[in-house]
């Protein structure tokens, strides 16, 4: 069996000149650096064309398919979003109905705005007792199927940024009762399916288009994804073809090769990897259970490979007063004084990723940091109005309203205002608004901005996060006369 790594390693000591593309020509010795420039080529004979697939590439594609139970899989060197956009123009024409969840990535919008779709949305609960959106149900699905029967796919995110779980079976049976497939932005979920532990992947479970991100919980470098077919549902040929028209011309052979290397150390080490993985989680968790101040947060339909703590309630005394501690106050903490750097934070969390390469000296650290800052936090005085103002703001809550598309609200010249976030209620918005990591907006243009939309943009502003998708700091593109 051949792999891409032990032939680019191989071709790289064996005196081969290349008069070739990348000009670097492997010269080591003259860059003076330790990037992997001799495993730097392009399309030579004997190393395959991810656009053209028939040799090594193909082997390797084949490989992931089997491991991540697939029909078909697909190197994507352009991250997942450019599965996402694939899959999505993929299966549709343009100005189709989709039904989409409102918490997916921003890509999801894009791919919206580039077939000019018409958007139905499906809008997640919180979970009582927090601010973190829910799962997606299969009932809203049900409903919303129902209700437009013209609709060409179903699209959702499973598991989300803050690794909550949907039932995707349940989801893919009921877009399966029109004949429209599930396309499934599982990129958090790469790791799903390899051990009871963890849910089974979106292929085991019905959805026919499937992305995964291997660089954010398997062995993979950054930008490494794949795209899975299933069933006889997804358009598979037109998915192609925008997979061929999305991906770059010149596919970097290092980021291939890590893909390969990561489903070869997968296939061979699966069960050896995941168990202490797992039995490393279960220690890990075993050990903030007991924090008293913040909190680890757990559920049912949860991925238990992101390790959430939440600040809420949380505060720190100044001698003065108590002041509230925020997830962002966790992480900046845990960062200049610890050393340690978490995937994200929000106002009343903070996400810690983890994976199969995580250390139990790592995971130690991080335990042993935290219920140090525990020890020196308090009640938060303030806790209860603090919460009435800002509780729910982390989670997106369906309660904008959609009157334009995308591309009408290009259509409006000369009748864009730029206005603060707090007065952007009421207006329909000519621009995103999101907070990224993760990457969800929070505004959409042609959305007509709600009264707690804009106090959340307002109030992240005030917490010191960054708003993007905005062209101007701490005000919001809209219509004049919206």
């Amino acid at each position: 069996m051949e792999h891409l790594y032990d032939k680019l390693k191989a071709y790289s000591i064996s005196g081969h000149y290349g008069f070739h593309m990348p000009g670097h020509k492997r010269n080591t010795s003259l860059l003076g650096t330790g990037l992997p420039y001799g495993l730097d080529i392009t399309e030579i004979d004997g190393f395959d064309d991810l656009h053209h697939a028939r040799g090594i590439i193909r082997e390797g594609q084949e490989r992931a398919a089997k491991l991540y139970h697939a029909d078909e899989s697909h190197y994507l060197v352009n991250g997942s979003t450019v599965g996402l956009l694939s899959a999505i123009l993929g299966s549709t024409r343009p100005g189709d109905r989709v039904i989409v969840a409102r918490n997916c990535h921003k890509s999801v919008y894009n791919a919206i705005f580039l077939n000019n779709l018409k958007p139905v949305y499906m809008y997640p609960d919180i979970i009582p007792g927090t601010d973190i959106c829910g799962p997606v149900s299969a009932a809203q699905a049900a409903a919303l199927i129902r209700e437009y029967p013209d609709a060409k796919a179903v699209i959702i995110t499973s598991p989300t940024y803050d690794g909550i779980v949907s039932d995707v079976a349940a989801i893919a049976e009921e877009a399966h009762k029109i004949g429209i497939p599930l396309i499934l932005d599982e990129a958090h979920g790469a790791h799903f399916g390899f051990h009871p532990y963890f849910p089974k992947n979106g292929n085991q479970l019905g959805a026919d288009l499937v992305i995964h991100s291997l660089h954010k919980t398997m062995p993979s470098l950054t930008q490494t994804a794949l795209l899975h077919m299933n069933g006889e549902l997804a358009d598979r040929d037109n998915v192609r073809r925008y997979l061929h028209m999305l991906q770059s011309s010149s596919p970097s052979y290092i980021l291939m090769a890590s893909i390969d290397q990561c489903i070869r150390l997968i296939s061979e080490k699966k069960n050896e990897l995941f168990e202490c993985y797992v039995n490393l989680l279960e220690e890990t968790r075993s050990k903030l259970g007991t924090l008293k101040h913040l909190s680890l947060f757990e559920t049912a339909d949860y991925d238990r490979g992101k390790i959430l703590i939440r600040t809420d309630g949380t505060g720190i005394d100044t001698g003065k007063e108590t002041k509230r501690y925020t997830g962002k106050s966790l992480s900046e903490q845990l960062r200049e004084k610890y050393e340690i750097q978490l995937e994200m934070a929000l106002i009343n969390y903070a996400v810690a990723m983890t994976s199969v390469c995580d250390t139990e000296s790592g995971m130690e650290r991080l335990v042993c940091a935290l219920h140090e800052i525990d020890g020196k936090l308090a009640k938060y005085k303030n806790n209860d109005a603090e919460l009435a103002k800002t509780g729910k703001n982390e989670c997106f809550q369906g309660n904008n309203i959609y009157e334009l598309s995308m591309r009408e609200i290009n259509t409006f010249t000369n009748t864009k205002i730029n206005v603060s976030y707090a007065d952007s209620e009421g207006s329909i918005a000519a621009e995103f608004a999101y907070v990224y990591p993760p990457g969800i907006p929070l505004v959409v243009p042609g959305e007509r901005v709600s009264r707690q939309t804009a106090e959340a943009l307002q109030n992240y502003a005030d917490s010191g996060f960054d708003i993007e998708g905005t062209r101007i700091k701490g005000k919001i593109e809209v219509l004049k006369n919206g």
